[in-house]
């Protein structure tokens, strides 16, 4: 047995087949890796492996990477809308970054960091939908904050 086999992986509820099913987004920028747990409607945890691989590295910056604070926040809604579009009334439907509130950034995302990301819907009405966000790494907080999100109906065939 080697190291590797000894690293402890967290199960995955969802493989990014599963996510890709959910989210419109595509490389680059999907940017949810796994679902650890679900509550639908309710809250969710991910994760997100970042690489030095990244393509905001190259300019961001290119002798000291460090995630931007808008990709974290970008893959905090974008678990919300895990939890979101799982719903009976928001399936097929579209969800919009609308607004952010009380963020707050503990320390810097580097390449070989894994993001742990948690999602929790606190309130719905209509189209609006408000979150807060959570990102750890190594148990320690790194992000937080309050989202809002808007649901709008999709026409697959639009080009916006």
């Amino acid at each position: 047995m080697t190291g590797l086999d000894q690293i402890e992986r967290p199960a995955a509820l969802m493989d990014i087949n599963a996510i890709r099913s959910i989210l419109p987004h595509r490389y680059p920028f999907l940017l949810i890796d796994r679902i650890l747990e679900i509550e639908v409607g309710k809250r969710v945890v991910g994760l997100k492996n970042i690489t030095i691989n990244e393509p905001y590295f190259e300019g961001h910056f290119p002798d000291q990477p460090i995630v931007p604070g808008v990709i974290i926040i970008e893959a905090m809604i974008q678990l919300g809308g895990v939890a979101l579009l799982q719903m009976e009334q928001y399936r097929g439907k579209l969800f919009l970054f609308a607004g952010i509130d009380e963020m707050r950034f503990r320390r810097p995302v580097v390449p070989g960091d894994q993001l742990i990301l948690t999602a929790e819907l606190l309130k719905m009405r209509s189209n609006l939908v408000r979150s807060r966000g959570q990102a750890t790494v190594n148990g320690q907080m790194v992000a937080e904050g309050i989202f809002l999100s808007t649901v709008v109906d999709w026409d697959h065939d639009k080009k916006y």
